[in-house]
């Protein structure tokens, strides 16, 4: 497998060649223990005590990337995780995200007015369309969205080498992502500023004057939930969007299906986040002497467990490498499990139906250009497009 660059086939290659050394196993080199089965991952995110999210060790110290990990709870374990969670989990009510299917349809609608028979999907929809959402859920102006991009691209670009230790490439993707990190901190406190100044009805001024344990939440608390909302809030949807239009390329017999029969969109979704699971891996820390699958991990010890691998597992998942739009069930862990599960992914799975539904119901050809160079993230950081040029057929 390369180093840089690798292709998604490349990428799946290495995960099951890592596979035959053990469900659960240790590579000397990465300094880590490798989690690839379904129920092995299940039970490391499962357990909060045991596998901390805290990965502040693995880390140089650095004042931009402290201050954003203030108020990001992914990173953070009981019982401060609770608090915190608790408090953003009210604007991702099912009440809430339901109330939002009209503006998505709205917004969906809108931007594929603007496109003629040939246009790049991530451009013209899967990126403006759930940037937009999220930034009016936290007040911020979806005008700036060109510049959440950038963010974006800088923070998931990292190339990776599966042949470093973890430490090493942390230390190196901190240096690079340092300057975006102190322009995100410093745009997201004035914006949090002016909120506390002039509070509205949006999320960012109901953090302003929300209190945890009756002490209301400093600004710089607030940096890192915003942060985390905006592009976290966006990214996942962007990439279900795009890698559902390359899979339904790979799978014309599937799209035909789903069709004919619309109420199937939701499954064929499912289907692709387990077959391309956005992101693949998550990072835990033993907290304790513990065993996990027959693999005997010390305290201190980095368990990753591979949520691409977890969603291949053929003792889970029949024909794990089928596309298989009925599907039932597919308990996949694209969004984790456990406390950490994604807290946006109603509002991503929202987004994909209904951006989906109208993409299909406007043209009955979808297909990727074949003259143009369909562009790809670096698999190890991200499954996912950033460039898909589309030629389109209205129906």
């Amino acid at each position: 497998m390369t180093t840089t660059r690798p292709t998604f086939e490349e990428f799946l290659s290495w995960l099951e060649d890592s596979r035959r050394h053990g469900q659960v196993h240790f590579d000397d080199m990465q300094q880590c223990w490798h989690v690839l089965g379904h129920p092995e991952a299940t039970a490391v995110l499962s357990d909060a005590a045991a596998f901390s999210s805290d990965l502040s060790a693995l880390r140089p110290r650095q004042d931009d990337l402290d201050l954003f990990q203030r108020g990001n709870f992914v990173n953070m374990d009981p019982p401060q995780h609770r608090k915190l969670r608790t408090l953003v989990s009210q604007a991702f009510t099912p009440r809430v995200v339901a109330d939002l299917e009209p503006r998505i349809a709205e917004l969906t609608t809108e931007l594929l007015d603007q496109v003629d028979e040939r246009f790049d999907l991530i451009d013209a929809l899967a990126y403006p369309l759930p940037v937009i959402v999220i930034a009016e859920l936290l007040g911020i102006p979806a005008s700036d969205r060109s510049l959440f991009r950038t963010w974006a691209d800088v923070l998931l670009g990292q190339d990776i080498d599966p042949d470093q230790a973890l430490g090493e490439a942390s230390a190196q993707a901190l240096t690079a992502v340092a300057p975006v990190m102190h322009e995100m901190n410093a745009y997201f406190l004035d914006h949090i500023r002016s909120r506390r100044a002039d509070p509205g009805d949006d999320l960012t001024s109901k953090l302003v004057r929300a209190e945890v344990d009756g002490e209301r939440l400093a600004d710089e608390e607030i940096v890192g939930f915003i942060g985390l909302l905006l592009i976290a809030g966006h990214i996942t949807t962007t990439a279900t969007l795009g890698n559902s239009v390359v899979s339904f390329q790979e799978h014309p017999d599937a799209v035909a299906e789903v069709r004919d029969d619309p109420g199937l969109l939701p499954a064929a979704i499912e289907e692709v986040l387990r077959m391309r699971t956005p992101f693949p891996r998550l990072a835990r820390i033993a907290t304790a002497d513990t065993e996990v699958g027959g693999g005997h991990i010390a305290a201190g010890q980095v368990v990753i467990p591979w949520l691409t691998a977890a969603n291949r597992d053929g003792r889970v998942f029949a024909e794990p490498s089928r596309f298989d739009v009925h599907r039932t069930p597919n308990p996949h862990l694209t969004f984790g499990h456990g406390i950490h599960f994604c807290l946006g992914a109603p509002l991503a799975r929202l987004e994909a139906r209904v951006a989906l539904r109208l993409l299909l119901g406007r043209y009955r050809d979808v297909e990727v250009a074949g003259t143009e160079q369909v562009e790809h993230r670096n698999p190890w950081t991200m499954v996912a497009v950033t460039r898909l040029p589309l030629a389109v057929r209205a129906a």
